[in-house]
């Protein structure tokens, strides 16, 4: 425009300077900043995910193929939930003792009963229904 003063070269150089960091948080907030895993979906039918004996009684285990943790209440009561985490529907692929970690934003989560525990989350994880058929765990809906 006219009469308008060129920006400062200091101003310049910040934008160029910015341009490409923006780029980085788009990339890791797609569909390429997962972890890896490309399944971002929880189980839409029931999954078996192998035998009972494969977590203890107060144990949790992560089933990331089939983007679900198991945890063990009792001896015959076990809760799951999906680990698509609810702030960005990114796979989470780290268990803690009974804590999951979300590798896109560091939102937590329980295992025991899908509470949330740290943000950016604020819903707690999508429980699903759990059962012990023939010695397996079965889970995921009709399940």
């Amino acid at each position: 425009m006219p009469g308008t003063p060129p920006p400062a070269r200091r101003t310049v150089l910040r934008a160029a300077a910015l341009a490409p960091a923006a780029g980085l948080g788009i990339t890791a907030c797609s569909s390429g900043g997962d972890g890896g895993g490309s399944n971002r979906s929880a189980p839409t039918a029931p999954v078996d995910l192998g035998g009972s004996d494969e977590v203890k009684v107060g144990a949790s285990k992560l089933y990331t193929d089939e983007n679900v943790v198991v945890s063990r209440i009792a001896d015959d009561e076990y809760k799951a939930f999906s680990t698509i985490c609810t702030h960005a529907k990114c796979p989470i692929n780290k268990l803690e003792g009974h804590k999951l970690i979300c590798p896109c934003h560091g939102s937590q989560f329980d295992a025991t009963n899908g509470k949330v525990l740290h943000d950016p989350a604020v819903r707690p994880l999508q429980e699903l229904p759990v059962k012990v058929e023939d010695g397996k765990i079965v889970a995921g809906p009709g399940a």
